[in-house]
């Protein structure tokens, strides 16, 4: 049985996945930067503003799921975390970068997860994305995600995973998204600022990190 989760949760985990696979050298995450990437303008729907306080809090849920481990540097005051999702179920790159995407974006066509794990994973075609789709929904540890109903207006199927709450839309929201013309699949201008602007905060964020560690590591000279 899959461990259900809180969309805070979801969003904890879909943002872990995403950095140790697009940016493996910044991985595991602090706190800081873990928040900061919950908190991303760009490849997050909904956007959210989470606290420390309930990132924490959720880490803490999490951990009780062993979906998340907690690592503590010997000798220094910054922790961090990664998750334990391929430990649980083997999954090979791709079929995370699928499961990223959902978690983060909610329910997407074939097209929309080709563009959108491209930091993380390379497709060569939608039909690939959707061989790695079918081997998610027919595993039998699984299955992770599905196929929402086709609704009128709709020109693409679209997916959903199954581990969050929020995977399960009610019919109103269904009928809602269909009448909403299919997105573009290519990124705007604004999706590229805000992708920008993510990244020099989760570099800062890094930076402060790194100043900390630093100060550890002096203090044993003193």
């Amino acid at each position: 049985m899959l461990p259900q989760l809180s969309a805070i949760e979801a969003r904890v985990i879909g943002s872990l996945i995403e950095k140790e696979l697009a940016t493996p050298e910044y991985y595991p995450l602090t706190i800081n930067a873990l928040v900061n990437a919950c908190n991303q303008k760009s490849n997050r729907e909904p956007v959210m503003n989470l606290t420390q306080r309930q990132v924490e809090d959720s880490l803490y849920e999490l951990k009780e799921k062993r979906l998340v481990w907690k690592m503590d540097l010997a000798g220094s005051r910054v922790s961090k975390y990664e998750h334990n999702l391929k430990s649980l179920f083997p999954f090979t790159e791709k079929e995370l970068a699928i499961i990223a995407v959902l978690l983060l974006r909610g329910k997407q066509t074939s097209g929309e997860l080709r563009i959108r794990t491209e930091r993380m994973a390379l497709f060569s075609s939608t039909d690939e994305v959707e061989e790695t789709i079918n081997a998610l929904k027919n595993r039998e540890d699984g299955p992770f995600c599905e196929e929402l109903p086709k609704r009128a207006g709709q020109k693409e199927n679209r997916f959903v995973e199954l581990f969050s709450e929020a995977s399960k839309p009610d019919e109103s929201a269904i009928e809602l998204a269909a009448e909403k013309p299919e997105e573009t699949q290519q990124l705007s201008l604004s999706e590229r600022i805000a992708k920008l602007e993510d990244e020099v905060d989760f570099l800062k964020s890094e930076l402060n990190d790194l100043k900390v560690l630093f100060s550890d590591f002096r203090k044993q000279f003193e």
